[in-house]
């Protein structure tokens, strides 16, 4: 009993060290939230503008200066640049996960400081390299991109995304227990799942970071398929390495420390020879490496 005893004091000890980290977790005032004056922002068209935007972290170095991009809707934007030169935070001040530091970023000609962030990010859809699902089935993991969808409609996104037939071929089909962050499935499953998700949730702002960067190329072209029905008609923006995306772009931003250097169709930026001449020669080298690289038998 004195053994069992110190034992649980142990367990009360971590769980009050625990309890202090998430209360002062919880307690962090917050810094980007919705103006007193903030609007429901209502169904938008999708016309995105970044004007004389600049940002930093910390508001004094910045990674993004002097951004001044106009998106029509519909239209497909590509970021393209080295790590480090600001493709993510544009991203980041998109979803106002970010206020700007100076500039102003406009949807459909509201400024995202002046409209409530649930409005804003209702009608905003992001697919993430890390797709994330939980520990549910599969049919719960696609439902939560709308809480309130029929199973008819879960299927239909399902097959919209190319995974309709995997999800068939599972043990339980929309019943399979993922496992938690769905270790029971492939990336590429996971991946698939991410778009069920997406088209959906029917966003009107749809970003994709890097979505088919770690695949491989026979599971890129089923979601290349995915990919027109959950880019077709919406806004959307790419931060990808992968060739085969970019070059489908209506625009290709090309950033380089925290600057847009170059912006265009792929094949004006090309014709330029310019940074992303020698971004795009580089990185087909290297997907060329990688497609023609043969698997070699391990000994046992």
């Amino acid at each position: 009993p004195i053994r069992d005893l110190s034992q649980r004091y142990n367990t009360m000890q971590s769980a009050m060290a625990a309890g202090e980290r998430i209360f002062e977790m919880v307690d962090t005032p917050v810094e980007v939230a919705d103006a007193p004056d903030a609007v429901a922002l209502p169904t938008i068209r999708g016309e995105v503008r970044f004007e004389n935007v600049s940002f930093g972290y910390d508001g004094e170095n910045m990674v993004l200066k002097g951004i001044n991009l106009a998106v029509q809707p519909g239209e497909m934007v590509a970021f393209v640049g080295a790590t480090g030169a600001g493709k993510s935070s544009m991203i980041n001040l998109l979803g106002r996960f970010y206020d700007v530091t100076q500039g102003r970023i406009t949807i459909d000609g509201h400024d995202v400081r002046h409209i409530q962030m649930a409005s804003l990010r209702q009608q905003m859809g992001v697919v993430l390299q890390d797709t994330f699902l939980f520990s549910g089935n599969v049919k719960e993991n696609i439902r939560y991109g709308r809480l309130d969808a029929t199973d008819e409609e879960i299927v239909a996104a399902a097959k919209a995304a190319q995974a309709h037939d995997f999800i068939m071929a599972l043990s339980q089909g929309y019943d399979t227990p993922v496992g938690e962050r769905g270790v029971k499935l492939s990336v590429g499953q996971r991946q698939l799942i991410s778009f069920a998700r997406a088209i959906l949730a029917n966003p009107r702002l749809l970003v994709l970071d890097e979505a088919t960067a770690s695949v491989d190329t026979q599971t890129e072209l089923r979601m290349q398929k995915a990919l027109e029905t959950l880019l077709e008609g919406r806004t959307s923006f790419v931060i990808a390495h992968r060739l085969s995306t970019i070059t489908g772009a209506d625009k290709v931003v090309v950033l380089d420390q925290g600057q847009i250097v170059e912006m265009g169709r792929h094949e004006e930026l090309l014709n330029k020879r310019g940074l992303y001449y020698n971004l795009y020669t580089l990185g087909f080298q290297k997907e060329e490496a990688a497609n023609q690289e043969i698997p070699r038998a391990t000994d046992h």
